[in-house]
């Protein structure tokens, strides 16, 4: 017995090995197809465009060298204070690039450096981005851009819920993952509302900038700031909301936790689904994030996908080029393949985004919110705002070891684990029990107001 359980362990081992060798491979050549797209691109910008469109924070980074021999200094050579982009932009490593840089070779003649830097950049599309009418429809009023916001105002102008005394609407503002939009609540939240809810509650449910609807320019870092400034020009603002509670997925924690903290005092209430939190304690907690949410990893596949779009600049505008640019064609191949009228959201949801508005958000909000999420938390726990908690046990996605983190840094979080559920399921496929979980959040705080 004991030399099976010996043998199952070097057979374990051998394979483990043998899948690492061959990830150093494979990632080793899209190193070097990230180098050879960088000068691709760079061509085929300057020949559809007229001039370079912006330089890349590959090229940046070989130039900052050349300056300074740091690479690392480019993040604080580019932007000031809160605006400041995630340094995951500039230390991504890669072989190749490093190779290069080493030897003193520029990946793109001198000559062609003299494009658009990224603030320069216009609000139009790119040749390699969506034009279609639902892509571009935010552009009509480019003068005063706001988010797509689905509202669903209260039943009656004032209810009460079930047992309480009578009390103005609660307001609830809801924000979605990395690819997603508005939809991952209208489909799965607001139909399965119970009447009381439907009665007490007015429901926010906003397409964040960059994402579905929601204007996605091209002048834009979409940095923490960014997204905050335009949630409350596009809805705590319009709306005059004085209090509220934030209900918030995945990416959209970040972004929640930035907004409660910055409203603390209006904040109600804040539920967090699987929320990306890593300590801020260490110096290099960007770097952290990305190192443990998209890990250069073949296996399971969603990590490596999250690895491929997150560590190559390059070969990811290539799968939106692809995807995202014909998402029409793929929707109706996919229809046509299905014999379905309507598909999915979440694969709608997918594609509604700019390489631009996707990149920048997961390394400038997911990343680079990674450092302020501990002063964040402390910021709600001084404000005593109610803190709760929602991920499945099976996340392949985000580390349950994120939300537990959460609760060690405000012991007063509640954390509710969903046996068997992953990064979606935790919502999907358990709508009705997870809407009546969000009501009973909202209905014990605002018994105590």
């Amino acid at each position: 017995m004991a030399t099976l359980v010996q043998s199952g362990k070097w057979i374990q081992k051998g394979l483990e090995i043998i899948i690492a060798a061959i990830s150093w491979m494979v990632f080793l050549f899209l190193d070097f197809l990230e180098v050879f797209m960088c000068i691709f691109y760079r061509l085929l910008d300057e020949f559809l465009e007229g001039k370079a469109y912006s330089s890349c924070y590959c090229m940046e980074l070989m130039e900052e060298k050349e300056k300074t021999g740091d690479c690392h200094q480019v993040a604080q050579v580019e932007v000031d204070g809160e605006s400041e982009l995630s340094e995951t932009l500039h230390r991504r490593r890669n072989f190749f690039r490093g190779l290069l840089g080493s030897l003193g070779i520029s990946l793109v003649p001198k000559g062609w450096r003299n494009g658009e830097s990224f603030l320069q950049m216009r609000h139009g599309t790119r040749w390699s981005d969506c034009g279609c009418d639902s892509c571009v429809e935010w552009m009509k009023n480019a003068d005063d851009p706001k988010l797509h916001v689905v509202v669903q105002e209260p039943q009656t102008e004032r209810a009460s819920w079930v047992g309480s005394k009578e009390r103005e609407a609660e307001n609830v503002i809801f924000l979605h993952g990395f690819l997603s939009s508005s939809s991952f609540w209208t489909e799965t939240v607001f139909p399965n509302l119970s009447e009381s809810a439907k009665q007490n509650c007015r429901l926010f449910a906003v397409d964040l900038l960059g994402f579905g609807r929601s204007p996605k320019p091209r002048d834009c870092f979409y940095t923490l700031k960014d997204h905050l400034e335009m949630i409350e020009y596009s809805v705590i603002g319009p709306y005059q909301l004085n209090s509220f509670h934030l209900v918030a997925h995945s990416m959209g924690c970040i972004i929640a936790l930035a907004l409660a903290a910055k409203h603390s005092k209006s904040v109600k209430s804040i539920t967090l689904i699987a929320p990306p939190y890593f300590s801020s304690l260490r110096e290099d907690a960007s770097m952290v994030a990305l190192e443990r949410l998209a890990a250069k990893r073949l296996w399971p596949p969603l990590l490596f996908g999250s690895s491929f779009m997150s560590w190559y600049e390059h070969l990811g505008r290539c799968v939106c080029f692809i995807i995202c640019r014909n998402h029409k064609m793929w929707e109706s191949l996919l229809k046509f393949i299905t014999r379905r009228r309507n598909l999915h959201f979440t694969f709608i949801d997918l594609t509604r985004h700019t390489h631009h508005s996707a990149w920048h958000t997961m390394h400038n909000v997911i990343c680079g919110g990674a450092k302020l999420a501990d002063k964040y938390l402390e910021t709600l726990r001084l404000a005593k705002v109610k803190i709760n908690v929602i991920q499945g046990t099976r996340d392949q996605v985000v580390p349950i070891e994120c939300s537990i983190n959460i609760q060690k840094q405000v012991q007063e979080a509640e954390i509710d684990k969903i046996a068997n559920a992953n990064h979606g399921s935790v919502v999907l496929g358990r709508e009705k029990d997870f809407t009546r979980d969000l009501e009973r959040i909202w209905s014990s705080v605002a018994d105590l107001h």
